[in-house]
């Protein structure tokens, strides 16, 4: 398993549309793996593959507490199919994002529909936080950052910051 390098605000990588997968084969498999190795790496909860780099509709999540076992998911194609009326709010950050996080409202509840390392169609309905962090994943393989969600004036100011920082370690 290989560590990949995060992809990092203000890359406009991070803006692209991810592609289906077509066939769930080794190399996707072992993508999965790296991408797992790298979430955990981080350390985070969740990672999409775009933000290594790869405009691929996979994401892989682990939501489980430190004390206990590591409960790893892979999502290929995951699409968001109903969500519900009930809200709910987390304190939300990102892999792209270092060291900043925001409160982000989003759907208490979500419906999702995925096909699975096992080449299978799966449904499932999630809630709290595997359903914040499915919401957060599927927004980046569509080009969307958690960030979208809060003012745009603290949004600015967070896209500022990391543009000046990319600006001093390209110097």
């Amino acid at each position: 398993m290989t560590i990949k390098p995060l992809i990092i605000l203000p890359d406009p990588v991070l803006r692209l549309q991810s592609k289906p997968i077509e066939t769930v084969d080794q190399a996707v498999r072992t993508f999965a793996d790296d991408m797992l190795e790298t979430m955990y790496d981080a350390p985070g909860i969740g990672l999409a593959a775009i933000q290594v780099g790869e405009p691929l509709r996979m994401l892989v999540i682990d939501v489980s507490k430190e004390e206990e076992e590591k409960a790893p998911r892979v999502f290929l194609n995951p699409e968001i199919l109903s969500t519900s009326d009930a809200r709910s709010t987390y304190e939300e950050g990102c892999l792209s994002i270092p060291d900043y996080y925001a409160e982000v409202e989003r759907p208490a509840e979500v419906t999702v529909r995925y096909l699975g390392l096992d080449g299978q169609m799966h449904e499932e309905t999630a809630d709290g936080i595997l359903a914040t962090c499915l919401q957060h994943e599927i927004d980046h393989l569509n080009g969307v950052l958690f960030i979208d969600h809060i003012s745009k004036l603290k949004r600015d100011m967070v896209v500022k910051k990391f543009t000046k920082q990319a600006r001093r370690v390209s110097a």
